[in-house]
């Protein structure tokens, strides 16, 4: 009887197995109130750039306009 419970808790276990395995990120949220948001941010922008600008064949130029746009 205790099996077939345990499998109406699949789902559960799978949140508490995410939880145990990043619970340092998300305590680090409620200390410093910190977040991956700026970073998150930076990358919708790079990929948006990216986008634009398909097929670069200079590598080097991409950087150079990338940096001086955004940094």
């Amino acid at each position: 009887m205790l099996f077939k419970h345990t499998e109406k808790f699949k789902s559960f276990q799978t949140v508490a197995n995410s939880i145990s395995v990043n619970y340092r990120t998300i305590l680090n949220y409620f200390i410093t109130k910190s977040t991956n948001a700026s970073a998150e941010s930076f990358n919708a922008k790079i990929k948006a750039f990216r986008a634009q600008f398909r097929g670069v064949k200079n590598v080097e130029f991409f950087l150079y306009r990338l940096t001086t746009i955004f940094a």
